[in-house]
């Protein structure tokens, strides 16, 4: 087996991505496009035995420049066939580190947690505790529904106020449609600013979902869905959508007609879609680990758990430092560093 950089075949690459049963959007070359508009460098890294790529990795490099260094990130990655395929792209990842002045590479697969093969190669790793709640660069926590029975037997399996709010949406009119234009952005993104001062988070620039569509919507990996009530926006929602796989990745809901529950009616119409474009899973994404009712994000738990959603936790945050001071310095200035980020 050899290690391999696969910039001259990105098909190929992405080929082995959308066939695992692991692989995900944030894997592929497209979302290395996407990230490139935001400052960093990607470099899709496979492993390759007679012919075949056997384990990837799609490394995110980003510079440091106070410590005049960088990092490497792997976003739900890496992804491998078997176990000496793994041990191969870790020690490749960790070459590729070394002669680049990286303080570490950092990796969260979405493996359920005790996974054999990786409780193989952990130990060669530093795990990052970062919590049950949302404190990790991607969730821990997800839930996800198998969508392969029925569209009526999904809607049976549904908690019942659940399925009374998605037909409640429809029977007060509400529409939601797959845009087909990325003029409809225009429409998304005043909702998503609206339901980020609502709930107190961060989102990113206009120009950052302008770019997304131009590297994911437009080669279909990705979907904006508008939901309208008397031909006025009031919800919208992005899915991307890999293989057998579709996940929930934004979601934005306008203060006013919030009790025509379209949040509801657009998932229903996300799953449906997701189901016809040939995926056995719709992945929700995140929720907190910790299921206590007293938790401020339990409401997003039995908002997902309502639609029969299970809960699936991931092994987690792995990082490989590759200079001990350098790695040092970035674990106890990451705070810092990552709020200068969020403020620029």
């Amino acid at each position: 087996m050899e290690a391999k950089i696969f910039t001259d075949q990105p098909s190929v690459f992405n080929h082995y991505v959308a066939s695992h049963p692991h692989g995900d959007v944030l894997q592929t070359t497209h979302w290395g496009e996407l990230k490139r508009s935001t400052g960093w460098c990607s470099i899709p890294l496979a492993v390759v035995d007679k012919g075949q790529i056997r384990a990837s990795t799609l490394l995110l490099k980003r510079n440091i420049p106070i410590l005049g260094a960088c990092f490497l990130y792997s976003p739900r990655g890496p992804i491998y066939s078997n176990l000496d395929a793994l041990k191969k792209i870790i020690q490749a990842g960790r070459s590729f580190a070394t002669s680049n002045r990286a303080l570490f590479w950092k990796m969260d697969p979405p493996l359920p947690f005790g996974d054999s093969v990786w409780e193989e190669i952990a130990p060669m790793l530093q795990r990052t505790d970062v919590g049950l709640n949302f404190n990790s660069v991607q969730p821990r926590f997800i839930m996800d529904l198998n969508i392969r029975p029925s569209l009526e037997t999904l809607l049976n399996n549904m908690k019942s106020k659940t399925r009374y709010n998605i037909r409640y949406a429809k029977r007060k009119g509400v529409e939601v449609k797959l845009s087909k234009s990325k003029d409809d952005l225009a429409l998304f993104y005043p909702l998503l600013k609206e339901t980020a001062k609502r709930d107190n988070f961060t989102i990113r620039s206009l120009d950052y979902f302008q770019q997304l569509w131009d590297c994911l919507v437009n080669p279909r990996l990705a979907q904006l869905f508008i939901a309208y009530y008397k031909n006025q926006a009031i919800a919208g929602t992005i899915a991307f959508r890999l293989g057998k796989k579709a996940w929930y990745v934004y979601g934005a809901t306008s203060n006013t007609n919030r009790n025509l529950q379209a949040s509801y009616g657009i998932q229903w119409e996300m799953i449906q879609w997701a189901k016809g474009s040939g995926c056995h899973i719709y992945d929700f994404r995140g929720v907190s680990g910790d299921m206590d009712p007293d938790n401020a994000l339990y409401g997003l738990y039995r908002f997902k758990d309502g639609f029969g959603a299970r809960v699936v936790e991931y092994v987690g945050e792995y990082d490989l430092p590759s200079s001990t001071i350098g790695y040092f310095l970035w674990k106890y200035g990451y705070p810092m560093y990552n709020k200068l980020v969020r403020k620029k």
